[in-house]
């Protein structure tokens, strides 16, 4: 994992809240739609000014890291940083 080689806390921040269609063959528009209630933040952290690192395996459009980083934004964090492992 990741967090524990570079000595970063790891919170499981993100919960997929709904199914979503496949992204594939689904418009710009039409994939941040299809994500955007798929995702809740867990009520038990405090994001308040804190920085955030998202971690993906992989970008393909960043539409499922723009509507999470979106989330993490409007709960308060005061930054979101995006890593991905591989662009599909």
């Amino acid at each position: 994992e990741f967090c524990v080689l570079a000595d970063l806390p790891y919170r499981d921040l993100l919960k997929r809240w709904r199914w979503t269609r496949p992204q594939s063959r689904l418009s710009s528009t039409a994939r941040r739609r299809n994500l955007k209630k798929a995702f809740v933040i867990s009520s038990r952290f405090n994001l308040a000014n804190k920085r955030i690192l998202l971690i993906d395996d992989v970008l393909t459009t960043g539409s499922t890291l723009a509507v999470c980083s979106e989330k993490l934004l409007e709960a308060g964090a005061a930054s979101v940083d995006i890593m991905t492992v591989a662009r599909g």
